[in-house]
């Protein structure tokens, strides 16, 4: 019996002391995470932007293209792809200035 007690508080101690090595691998790998997830910021936001050029470009055609066929309802369409456009160049600064960067 004092032998399987011996062995049980032996192997919480034991226990209790390696917690903080697998802590420092979770810090590692956070900080590992971290520094991959910034080398993804610029090519996304880059392509953020590009996107939203894309849609300014398509919104322009089909709002011009409304325009001039004489069409009533301009606005509601001038408003809908201009603020896509607005949302993607601001989410675009959001992810950078999120990130620091």
């Amino acid at each position: 019996m004092f032998n399987r007690t011996k062995k049980l508080w032996a192997s919480a101690v034991l226990l209790a002391l390696s917690a903080p090595v697998f802590a420092q691998n979770g810090v590692n790998g956070l900080n590992t995470a971290t520094t991959t997830l910034k080398t993804y910021i610029a090519p996304v936001t880059n392509i953020t932007l590009v996107i939203g050029g894309i849609v300014g470009i398509v919104g322009a055609i089909r709002v011009y293209s409304k325009w001039n066929s004489g069409d009533q309802d301009i606005n509601k369409e001038l408003m809908g792809w201009g603020g896509s456009c607005v949302f993607l160049v601001v989410s675009a600064l959001v992810i950078k200035a999120f990130f620091g960067l």
